[in-house]
C-alpha cells in the first residue's frame, strides 16, 4: 500500500508506542508529543507500505519488528541537536583548568574521553581539536575519544565526518584552516575533518538503557550534555549512575547547561556549574 495522505495516530496507539519507547530507550513522551511522534513516523509507515499506525504497532511489537524496526524507529524519534563548540565555557575550562592539572599523567597513557550521546560527531571533533591544540602549546598528551549514540543515522554522519559550511561556523578560523579539508570541487560546499583528528576517535552505537557497558574502558572525562533532559528523574539517575560506573574516581563529568543532579543519588560533586567530579563512596 502506498500512502497518499497523512495517517492519524490514535490515543491508544500513541500510548502503546510511547510506553514501548520509554521501556526500550528511556525517553518519556508526554501526550503533547503525540503530533510530533505521528509526524516523525509517517516516513517509516510509507517505507514499510503500511496503511495504519495500528499495523505499525502490531509490527513493532512482533519478534520480527523488534529485531528489524526498532533501530529505524529510534532514528526517527530521537532529537539530535548539536553544534561545534556548543556551550563553549566547558571547553575553556577543559583547556585552562582541567588539562593543566592532569596532563603529566597522560604523557604515556592515553587520556580517555567519552562523548555519551554524541549525535553526528560535532562534540567529539570539538574535543579532538581542543586536546590537539593543548598538545601543541604544552607537553604533548596522548588521548582517545569514544563517541556513542543510539541513532545509527547520526553515527554514520559522525564516521563520515563531512559537514556543511554553515555547521562549521562556530569553529575559530585558525582551527578551520588546520583541521578541516575542503573539497577539490569548488561547487561542493562541504568540509571533512582531517585524518589527524579522525584517527583519535571512534564511534559506536550504544543504548544507555539496555546495552552492556562492560566492553567500554574506564574514562577520565565524560561529556553527556543535553541527553538526560529527555528522561524522567528516575531514568536520569539510573543513566547517570551507569555512566559514572565507567568514570575513574576523580574523573570529570560534564552536563548540559539546562541539566542538574539536584536531589539525585549519584557519586558526583559539583565544581563549576554543570561540571562535576566523581567522588569515592
Amino acid at each position: 500500500m502506498i500512502l497518499t495522505h497523512t495517517l492519524k495516530l490514535t490515543n491508544a496507539d500513541f500510548n502503546r508506542l510511547s510506553a514501548f519507547i520509554y521501556e526500550r530507550v528511556g525517553i518519556k513522551l508526554s501526550p503533547i508529543k503525540k503530533t510530533m511522534l505521528e509526524s516523525r513516523l509517517q516516513k517509516r509507515l510509507s517505507t514499510l507500505q503500511m496503511g495504519s499506525f495500528k499495523e505499525y504497532c502490531d509490527y513493532i511489537f512482533s519478534d520480527q519488528g523488534k529485531q528489524q524496526e526498532l533501530v529505524h524507529m529510534i532514528d526517527q524519534v530521537t532529537t539530535n541537536k548539536t553544534d561545534f563548540f556548543r556551550e563553549p565555557n566547558h571547553f575553556s575550562f577543559l583547556q585552562s583548568q582541567l588539562l593543566p592539572s592532569i596532563d603529566k599523567h597522560y604523557r604515556t597513557y592515553p587520556l580517555r574521553v567519552w562523548s555519551a550521546g554524541c549525535s553526528s560527531g560535532e562534540e567529539v571533533y570539538t574535543l579532538a581539536m581542543v586536546l590537539s591544540e593543548y598538545s601543541c602549546t604544552h607537553t604533548p598528551i596522548s588521548f582517545h575519544i569514544h563517541g556513542t549514540d543510539i541513532s545509527t543515522q547520526v553515527l554514520q554522519k559522525a564516521v563520515t565526518a563531512v559537514y556543511t559550511e554553515d555547521k562549521i561556523a562556530p569553529i575559530p578560523l585558525l582551527l578551520r584552516q588546520k583541521y578541516l579539508l575542503k573539497s577539490k570541487d569548488t561547487t561542493n560546499k562541504t568540509v571533512r575533518i582531517a585524518p589527524s583528528l579522525r584517527s583519535k576517535v571512534q564511534f559506536d552505537r550504544l543504548n544507555f538503557m539496555e546495552d552492556d557497558f562492560n566492553s567500554l574502558p574506564v574514562f577520565d572525562i565524560i561529556f553527556c550534555r543535553n541527553v538526560i533532559i529527555y528522561f524522567d528523574k528516575a531514568t536520569q539517575e539510573q543513566v547517570l549512575n551507569r555512566l559514572c560506573s565507567q568514570l575513574r574516581p576523580g574523573g570529570f563529568f560534564f552536563l548540559g547547561h539546562s541539566e542538574s543532579i539536584t536531589n539525585m543519588d549519584v557519586p558526583l560533586k559539583q565544581i563549576r556549574p554543570t561540571i562535576f567530579q566523581k567522588v569515592t563512596v
